[in-house]
């Protein structure tokens, strides 16, 4: 047995564990060996982690054993050894409080699973909410090889001869019930066609906006985002994917190559175009971070606010991940922006050269899916990002969900401290509110809540749904689902729980919002602000102990996106000294 990496361009960093005759290097391997692996695969070829974020608590991620498979089989193709290990797989559908309050976790397990294990090069199986930017995250910071591969979505669901989408139709149909309009028998009978088969949202919900942000970033190969989980050609992608990454390692290809400040604005315009979820801006802000680059709210704004949202999808649209599948995906939707001088065409993707290459000459299939920016879906779409003297930090919007009659709104607000008091009171026919209100909840941002749930998006009161009316001004510090829709200000910077002005804000109070014009105002005195501000004191207890508490005292606000003091940036692949 030889340990000499003679096809490769340098020693690669696993032969420090296994490339030797020492008895630490004996060590490694023999152990090793115990799983039936023969002699000459540690004889100096790449091994590659499949970093797998598989759980059956996971219902999105519950099929990615069989990629992690296809995966291998890439590799071993390509002349890696393929060893797969699991990590800390948050679910959005089940995982309380928040599976947000777990992101930087999962990031954490991914980074620490990367360092210290001997691979040279990583696959990511991701395909929920968090786990896309968990996983990049992580690698970013250990800035290695890494490429993504996602679960895909589901099949469209139907439901009497409607198309049913994965949580927009949830939100649609509990408004309904609420609304007198559809029973909840009919609700219950619905159920059944909101998921039925593997994979996340068949919306563009923040699964498929993530894969999307995946491949837009270039972390993922050209197609990856929106491949249904059924579908044979996942499998290929997977297959595909194996053996790109071992080219990655020959070529020393890093993320730090490829997550460039051009990448992000690409990914943001690129969000825009397809109606993504506000949860990317929380996301990608982490990246950034992990990775050294210089993002801000205001590139939010700057990149995406002349994008037209041309993807024709829930919650913005009509169709489903499936038709947009089948009318070429993100490639069109990205040579879309490039025809329209509205993209980078140099950035560096992990197929090792240029995006435009990847997809100069797709064809768009269903120019209803996805239209041409003549016929837009919404002609200024992206993500607004409106500042004031109630959210002085930043908050977000996303036009092309919202209302356009609400755009510009002066109304009363109606005050909720939490989402218990939220739940407790807006049912109540005594509440005092109606559709010119604004309605306002605190405390329920990265700290408050904590961990920022998906609640921002709330419902209407019974009384005022009666009437008709399916919109209404929604202002908080959470997140909302991207499966949801509305006129809803979000993620209002700094959250309550730090002592932002919206900790302030009064039922009574009178408020203005002027998306155009990026302005959200409370208008009442300056003076008077700052009194009720120099006598606010938190009603937010903290943690006692656990991660919970780690979570509270060092996540940052939702503007910079929400990840820990301590894990920003990129700190390598060196680990310590040999333990035996």
């Amino acid at each position: 047995m030889t340990f000499t990496p003679a096809k490769w361009p340098r020693t690669l960093r696993s032969q420090t564990w296994f490339g030797g005759t020492s008895k630490d290097n004996i060590y490694y391997r023999s152990w090793m060996k115990n799983q039936g692996l023969p002699a000459d695969l540690f004889d100096g070829r790449p091994v590659i982690g499949i970093c797998n974020t598989w759980s059956q608590m996971t219902p999105c991620n519950a099929h990615l054993r069989d990629l992690a498979e296809r995966v291998a089989h890439g590799i071993y193709e390509a002349g890696g050894l393929p060893l797969e290990f699991p990590v800390f797989s948050t679910g959005e559908s089940a995982l309380r409080p928040t599976a947000m309050m777990f992101r930087n976790l999962a990031a954490m397990d991914v980074e620490e699973a990367i360092r210290g294990n001997p691979m040279d090069g990583v696959v990511l199986l991701a395909g929920c909410d968090k786990t896309t930017p968990a996983c990049l995250m992580g690698a970013a910071s250990v800035d290695i090889p890494a490429i993504v591969v996602s679960g895909g979505p589901m099949l469209n669901g139907w439901f009497r001869g409607e198309r049913v989408g994965s949580g927009t139709a949830l939100w649609q149909m509990s408004e309904a019930v609420k609304a007198g309009t559809i029973s909840n028998a009919d609700f219950l009978e619905a159920e059944a066609a909101m998921s039925r088969s593997p994979g996340s949202c068949n919306t563009m919900g923040t699964a498929s906006t993530m894969a999307s942000m995946a491949e837009a970033l270039g972390m993922a190969l050209s197609g990856n985002a929106a491949i249904p989980a059924v579908d044979s050609r996942r499998r290929v992608m997977a297959h595909l994917t194996g053996r790109r990454i071992v080219d990655m390692v020959k070529d020393d290809l890093k993320p730090s190559d490829i997550l460039k400040k051009t990448a992000f604005e690409n990914a943001i315009r690129v969000n825009g175009a397809i109606g993504g979820s506000t949860n990317a801006v929380i996301h990608l802000l982490a990246i950034a971070g992990r990775v050294g680059v210089d993002l801000t709210l205001d590139d939010w704004d700057r990149c995406g606010r002349d994008i037209p949202t041309i993807v024709n999808l829930m919650p913005s649209g009509k169709y489903l991940m499936e038709e947009f599948f089948y009318a070429g995906g993100l490639p069109v939707v990205i040579k879309a922006l490039g025809d329209a001088d509205k993209l980078d065409k140099s950035a560096l993707t992990v197929s090792g050269g240029p995006i435009w290459d990847e997809v100069k000459d797709v064809r768009n299939w269903n120019e209803d899916v996805i239209r041409p920016v003549s016929n837009a879906l919404t002609d200024h779409g992206g993500i607004a990002v409106l500042r004031g003297n109630l959210a002085p930090g930043g908050a977000v919007l996303k036009p092309s969900a919202a209302s356009e009659h609400l755009m510009v709104h002066r109304g009363r607000a109606v005050v909720f401290e939490d989402i218990d008091d939220y739940k407790a009171r807006i049912n109540d026919e005594a509440l005092d509110i109606d559709e010119t209100c604004v309605m306002v909840m605190k405390n329920c941002g990265p700290r408050g809540y904590p961990g920022m749930a998906e609640v921002g998006n709330m419902g209407l009161p019974p009384k005022v749904l009666r009437k008709g009316i399916t919109d209404m001004v929604r202002i908080s510090d959470a997140r909302m689902s991207g499966t949801a829709y509305g006129t809803v200000v979000l993620h209002t910077s700094p959250e309550a729980a730090r002592g932002g002005p919206l900790a302030v804000v009064k039922t009574g109070d009178m408020i203005e919002l002027d998306v155009p014009n990026r302005r959200i105002h409370l208008d009442i005195p300056d003076a008077e602000l700052a009194a009720r501000l120099a006598a606010w004191t938190t009603n937010t207890a903290r943690p006692s102990g656990g991660w919970a508490q780690l979570y509270h005292d060092h996540v940052q606000g939702a503007d910079t996106g929400a990840d820990m003091d301590f894990l920003i940036g990129c700190r390598g692949n060196a680990v310590g000294r040999d333990s035996h």
